[in-house]
């Protein structure tokens, strides 16, 4: 399940945080680094529930991927209750309304009454890009992930349970695989950085934090605070 990078490519890396539903964040941040044909751009999943409007979101990420940039959205452990609760493929969907569900199914629209038929209610296009999220992509010397990693197994050992909902285990301690994991899902005040094992990019954007994107050639962080409108760049160490 995991997607490997298309040698080909050439340009600028990118990886974005979680958005929990903040489009207005999301749509600056895209402003701001402006991808282009030969450019790669990673979101890490969380593309759902708790904010605003997850269907804006949704929205920014399909016309994204119509542009000439590369595109990589993997799959977070809200996507994966998201789709349970609609009865598609996933785990934990009992506990998608609890855990900001109902934000998600407020920007579609649906109400209580519209719970037992709420996949048919979604847009094709939205559910088929819930469907078609990658756990992991692999482009060395980074491995994206939403979560993190079993941090004892190799890579061909991993399980998307743990890529998709580890955190303190793999966030305390070093990792066996031979790659820098980019990751979110844990909201932190900043980004962790812990090389050569580990760079966070969940920055808490819908608790009122920021939503983050660091640009790899040339180790730019760009964030933008929840709320605001300017998106602030400063460099940052990745060797």
């Amino acid at each position: 399940m995991t997607a490997r990078r298309n040698d080909k490519l050439e340009g600028r890396l990118f990886a974005i945080g979680d958005i929990h539903g903040c489009p207005s964040e999301l749509g600056a941040i895209l402003k701001a680094i402006a991808p282009t044909a030969g450019d790669t751009v990673v979101f890490v999943g969380d593309y759902v529930d708790r904010g605003p409007s997850a269907r804006d979101v949704i929205e920014l990420a399909l016309d994204l991927e119509k542009s000439q940039a590369e595109c990589v959205f993997l799959k977070g452990n809200h996507e994966d209750m998201m789709m349970s609760f609609l009865g598609k493929p996933g785990n934990y969907g009992e506990s998608f309304l609890f855990n900001g569900g109902i934000a998600t199914l407020d920007s579609y629209g649906l109400r209580e009454d519209d719970l037992e038929n709420a996949a048919e209610r979604l847009p094709d296009t939205h559910l088929d890009f819930m469907n078609r999220l990658s756990v992991s992509y692999l482009r060395p010397p980074y491995l994206f992930v939403h979560a993190g990693i079993q941090p004892t197994r190799q890579l061909e050992e991993q399980q998307v349970e743990d890529m998709l909902w580890i955190r303190q285990e793999f966030i305390f301690n070093p990792h066996r695989i031979d790659a820098t994991v980019v990751f979110g899902h844990t909201p932190m005040r900043g980004v962790m950085i812990d090389l050569p094992y580990k760079l966070g990019i969940d920055t808490g954007l819908v608790y009122g934090g920021k939503l983050t994107c660091v640009e790899f050639n040339e180790g730019v962080l760009y964030q933008i605070q929840r709320g605001h409108k300017q998106v602030k760049t400063r460099s940052i160490p990745l060797v």
